[in-house]
């Protein structure tokens, strides 16, 4: 009985990854809003330290996207004036949305993300 108990706590806390998953339905949402994506990051920043091994990926891989997403609009802000900028915007946007639910995808069979220190797909 004890066991059932402690690994339901233990699948609850740990490997079911229910912040890692508000996480990633933030930054989506911060396609509408905008400021939920920042609240992510921060929310990101501060769980990871005490996560399993497998969710510390998916919480690094969050933080990677936050700063490489914004770098890529900044460049991409910066190229409007070229009338390029305009399609590397959409690039971003689409950027974006697959680390998102590639994330979401990896998090629901409960494994890392395949590559983390990547700066695509």
């Amino acid at each position: 009985m004890s066991q059932d108990l402690e690994r339901m706590v233990t699948n609850t806390d740990n490997s079911e990854g229910g912040t890692a998953r508000i996480i990633y339905i933030l930054y989506l949402v911060s396609l509408v809003v905008g400021i939920t994506a920042l609240i992510g990051v921060v929310m990101a920043y501060v769980y990871r330290s005490e996560a399993p091994a497998w969710l510390r990926e998916h919480y690094r891989w969050q933080i990677r996207t936050f700063w490489i997403g914004i770098l890529y609009t900044f460049f991409a802000s910066l190229l409007t004036g070229i009338g390029v900028g305009f399609l590397l915007l959409l690039a971003t946007l689409v950027w974006f949305i697959v680390r998102c639910v590639k994330g979401l995808q990896r998090l629901a069979r409960q494994e890392a993300p395949a590559d983390v220190a990547t700066w695509l797909f």
